[in-house]
């Protein structure tokens, strides 16, 4: 078969534009443990001996990996000073850990696929599942740090505002499951924010579980909030008004299963409140760089994950409102909408 030249050229130069950017993940994740970015922040443009400086580090190794960010484009090169400068929208994305974009915690998650990647080629050999407790230590955090600043951003301010009357049984005091919690970010974040409620986190990875608990008592809430390890389909009964699932619904083999016990569980005039990547419900709705993403952690961690429960469902982490919507009526709930939406997430409402 003939070559096409051009199309060559273009493959191998996307594929190389891949590698670069892998290499750069490694220089995020460095730049961040090592305060190179905060050193910078906020401070004008600065010589490489000043970085080291102010971050404690050695110059020479500064220097270098202050030349690979300008190359990559993440700081500004001054030529005629020979400094370094850090602009405010690159400090909302690698030096501001509060910031809804802050994103060097996230590379920690490719890291885990990496660390883990001969389970995931015995998995694909032999249709095996990889729970989510035999990832490596370096995934639950960086999806407990990813997700956090998400949720921070837009949970107490948009989501919950968007679910019909929710907001106002949480002004006067509800009981809330956070199914799947994982480090207890979302739960505390709600804690926090409505004060006369009571929450109950619950999941099944008894690390995951301990953080929380942590998680709660630094933030001054623990004693409105309770962490169990519980799987998603045996959790106790205390009819909450508000049982939420954070990205995690896609994750489980028995979806179906999970939202009949949060039926079971929740008030007669109770709401389900189900976060979930966002996705289109065909292939082509997620041909772009989220649902590249979302299609890549599925392979390795949602799908392996589901599978090893040998379920009903492998739904994978770009389902898409169709087959979500599918699950919570095959559950029994008649009222299903889709409450708010943004570009990492799908915020659908479920009543009886």
């Amino acid at each position: 078969m003939m070559i096409n030249q051009q199309q060559l050229d273009t493959l191998v130069g996307g594929l190389l534009g891949e590698l670069s950017a892998g290499y750069g993940g490694v220089m995020v994740s460095l730049g961040d443990k090592l305060g190179l970015y905060r050193a910078m922040a906020s401070q004008g443009p600065l010589s490489s001996h000043e970085i080291a400086r102010r971050s404690g580090c050695s110059e020479r190794y500064v220097r270098e990996w202050l030349n690979s960010q300008v190359a990559g484009g993440y700081i500004d090169y001054h030529r005629a000073s020979a400094t370094y400068e850090l602009t405010p929208e690159q400090a909302a994305v690698l030096a501001d850990d509060t910031s809804p974009v802050f994103l060097p915690h996230a590379w920690q998650v490719v890291a885990s696929m990496w660390a883990d990647e001969e389970k995931t080629l015995n998995a694909f050999r032999t249709g095996e599942g990889v729970s989510w407790g035999e990832h490596s230590d370096r995934l639950f955090c960086g999806v407990a740090a990813f997700y956090r600043n998400c949720y921070s951003a837009s949970l107490v301010q948009e989501w919950l505002p968007s679910l019909s009357g929710v907001t106002a049984k949480l002004e006067k005091g509800a009981k809330v499951a956070d199914i799947g919690c994982g480090h207890g970010h979302s739960t505390v974040l709600m804690a926090k924010a409505y004060p006369q409620s009571r929450f109950w986190g619950f999941d099944g990875h008894e690390g995951s579980i301990e953080i929380a608990r942590r998680v709660a008592r630094e933030a001054g809430v623990a004693e409105r909030v309770s962490f169990e390890v519980a799987n998603a389909d045996e959790y106790a009964k205390h009819d909450y008004d508000l049982i939420c699932f954070f990205d995690c619904l896609h994750d489980m083999g028995r979806p179906v299963d999970a939202m009949r016990h949060a039926r079971a569980t929740m008030a007669e005039d109770g709401t389900i409140m189900l976060i979930e990547p966002y996705a289109g419900d065909r292939v082509e709705d997620n041909i772009n760089p989220v649902g590249r993403l979302y299609y890549a952690a599925s392979t390795t961690l949602c799908c392996a994950h589901a599978i090893s429960e040998k379920g009903t469902h492998v739904l994978g982490a770009q389902a898409g409102p169709g087959k979500l919507e599918a699950v919570l009526k095959s559950a029994g709930f008649g009222t299903i909408r889709q409450a708010a939406r943004t570009p990492f997430n799908l915020i659908i409402e479920a009543r009886l």
